[in-house]
Order: C-alpha cells, then structure tokens, then sequence
C-alpha cells in the first residue's frame, strides 16, 4: 500500500474526504516526525513506538571497492509493533 492508497482507505474508514484524510496523514506524519527530531518517544498504544536510537561510529567496507570506510555516529529512527499489531498480523 502506498501512500496514496492509505489516503484512500483512511477518507473511506472515517467519512472524510480524502482531501481531509491526506490532510490529517500529513499531520499524523509531521507531528511523528518532530517528536522524533526532540528525542521524543511516540507510543500508540496498541499499535507500536515510535522512538530514536543512537548508533555508535563503526568501520564499513565499500561493496565496490572492498575499502575500509568510517560510518559516523547518528541517530536512526526506530518502531517496534505493538501487541495488538502483532496479534493482528500473526
């Protein structure tokens, strides 16, 4: 499902348009994403997290030149599914 697909199923699911349904994704993903940005932990209860990992600098290899490369230090976003969602898809 991309994401215009969900945009369709959310206005069919909620009797909103799917103008209005795009619109309230859009702020579902925005308002996700800037807690992130805070370090914030999102949780849906039922669903999943929503959360921020830091990942430790590490030596890679380029797969073209076989040569050794420092990867930085950053944070990765994270989720992990909830019971729910889990139970749901098992």
């Amino acid at each position: 499902m991309n994401k215009s697909e969900l945009v369709s199923r959310i206005a069919e699911l909620s009797d909103l348009t799917k103008k209005d349904a795009e619109k309230a994704l859009n702020s579902t993903i925005v308002a996700i994403q800037e807690s992130l940005v805070q370090k914030e932990k999102v949780v849906l209860t039922g669903f999943g997290t929503f959360d921020v990992k830091r990942r430790k600098a590490r030596v890679g290899h380029d797969p073209r030149t076989g040569e050794k490369i420092q990867i930085p230090a950053m944070n990765a976003p994270t989720f992990k599914a909830g019971k729910v969602l889990k139970e749901a898809v098992r």
